[in-house]
């Protein structure tokens, strides 16, 4: 059977802005760091991949200096990883909140394919106790079960390397022909070509001026029909999917059909055009 995979963070909702930018700040201001990141400086600072590593960042001598940090280098790690425990801590209470909302539509093609006998998986570069949080909210206690997560520091190399899901690949047993990724960034798309597979952007707060080539479709989101109507708006469609006002299972399906992935497209719903 196909399998549909999520990126997380900006795909299964918006959390980068109103989630981890003040759970970093949270966690400078908690260890006394001499930094706090505006909204301009960390849109550069998602386009690295693992928040140990957007923290690591911070460590140019002078701010080590600055912080009254060790010189060591295990040292240091040590830091890092106490920095981005209670990061982490922070960031799923906030989640826990319920203040984020998930994106528009991903519970719904969830559901669909599910209930389809597809594949459900998970596939992140940030901590996976951060990742199950924002499963949980965008997905409810009753799917998020069926769900498979591949998340933080199972693989060494972060996107845009190819790894996380080629190890998701692996531990699933699927054949990349075989499955679709949704992602939002750049970094996102580059690891999920990298290892073969058909992708789909739905852009986020951070991501929607980025270069968006090699992707099967790009949108602005899944979206939901009314009540909660939002309308998926579409920004490339290289393959011709015309989806209709919210991207359906059926437009994965005929996505992976016209990729060389060999699925019987789920029944569609009616739904206008």
């Amino acid at each position: 059977m196909p399998a549909l995979v999520f990126d997380c963070d900006g795909v299964l909702a918006d959390t980068e802005r109103d989630g981890h930018l003040p759970a970093f700040n949270r966690t400078f201001e908690e260890f006394g760091l001499p930094v706090r990141w505006s909204d301009e400086e960390y849109a550069e600072k998602v386009k690295i991949g693992g928040g140990k590593e957007r923290m690591r960042t911070l460590l140019t001598p002078e701010f080590v200096a600055a912080a009254g940090l060790p010189s060591d280098p295990a040292a240091l790690d040590e830091q890092v990883a106490a920095w981005h425990r209670r990061k982490t801590e922070i960031y799923t209470d906030i989640i826990g909140s319920g203040s984020i909302p998930p994106r528009p539509g991903v519970r719904r093609v969830a559901t669909a394919a599910h209930e389809a006998g597809w594949t459900l998986a998970v596939a992140s570069t940030s901590a996976e106790a951060s990742v199950r949080s924002v499963l949980e909210l965008a997905m409810g206690r009753e799917l998020t079960p069926h769900f498979s997560v591949f998340a933080g520091d199972v693989v060494q190399r972060k996107k845009p390397a190819p790894d996380i899901y080629t190890f998701a690949l692996d531990r699933l047993g699927l054949d990349p022909a075989h499955a679709v990724v949704i992602e939002d960034s750049r970094n996102g798309l580059l690891s999920a070509l990298g290892a073969g597979l058909a992708c789909v952007v739905t852009t986020s707060a951070y991501t929607g001026q980025e270069d968006f080539t090699g992707a099967s479709l790009v949108v602005t989101s899944l979206g939901d029909p009314p009540p909660e109507e939002t309308v998926a708006r579409v920004l490339s469609d290289p393959l011709g999917t015309d989806p209709g006002p919210y991207v359906e299972l059926a437009d994965l399906a005929g996505l992976l059909a016209a990729t060389g992935g060999d699925t019987d497209p789920a029944p569609s719903d009616p739904r206008p055009h």
